[in-house]
């Protein structure tokens, strides 16, 4: 079936981008392959990620199907694009739907993309990974693509205004090779090993950044642990609890 949906978007985000003067550095897209199903696994540090996650797979050609939250399909204006591009909804209460359909998605040849961290870090830092990546790997007999992304969250975050009037931001992203899925570890195992390597993915995005932030109100977007002022892990995890 012919993309009547998805690659216009592509197209509109392109141009939004262009406009926008947005400095996108993505490496490994090799990483991602030509052909067969696949698993993208990212951090998520943004209400765009996605966008990018998926652009890192078009030098291969290759479209992205991402496993999103039940709510934003029933949006009146993301609803009809997000049906339209066949990215699958998640009801939280009825997970083994949206499995199911991932699972019958990637042994069609398809690319799923997820976020193991289910919600957005506001602490920037990695979250524990749930395994469900790790289990559709297995299952499909696939590969994980671990990716990170990073200066996402300038443009739009969890409690923080969008600001598309931001122009020069630069956005980095990384690609990293495969980690394999075999059938006969644990899935918690598997998990483990992918979040590492989505770690160090992280680590290299955001030593390679190009920017630093510009004076005392402008550290919000860095974590602590790297002179910013964003919470630290605890302190969301305490506020999360209030």
């Amino acid at each position: 079936m012919a993309e009547l949906v998805y690659r216009p978007v592509i197209g509109a985000a392109r141009t939004m981008f262009k406009a926008l003067d947005l400095k996108i550095d993505c490496k490994g897209s090799e990483h991602i392959p030509h052909s067969g199903g696949a698993v993208l696994v990212s951090n998520h540090i943004g209400y765009l990620d996605f966008i990018f996650n998926g652009l890192a797979a078009l030098p291969q050609k290759r479209l992205v199907r991402f496993m999103a939250k039940e709510s934003v399909f029933r949006h009146k204006i993301s609803g009809p694009l997000m049906r339209g591009m066949k990215h699958i909804p998640v009801d939280r209460k009825q997970g083994e739907h949206a499995y199911a359909h991932a699972l019958a998605s990637l042994r069609a040849g398809e690319i799923i993309g997820v976020f193991p961290e289910a919600t957005i870090s506001q602490s920037f830092t990695l979250k524990s990974f749930k395994s469900g990546a790790a289990r559709l790997a297995q299952e499909a007999g696939v590969p994980l693509i671990p990716m990170a992304v990073w200066g996402t969250q300038r443009l739009w975050t969890k409690d923080r205004p969008r600001n598309f009037k931001r122009h020069h931001i630069p956005i980095t992203i990384r690609v990293g090779e495969a980690v394999e899925a075999p059938g006969d570890q644990y899935a918690g195992a598997i998990t483990r090993r992918l979040r590492g390597r989505v770690q160090e993915l992280l680590e290299a995005a955001q030593r390679s950044y190009p920017v630093r932030p510009k004076g005392p109100d402008d550290t919000w977007w860095m974590p602590a642990h790297l002179g910013g002022t964003a919470p630290t892990p605890a302190e969301v995890k305490a506020a999360e609890a209030r």
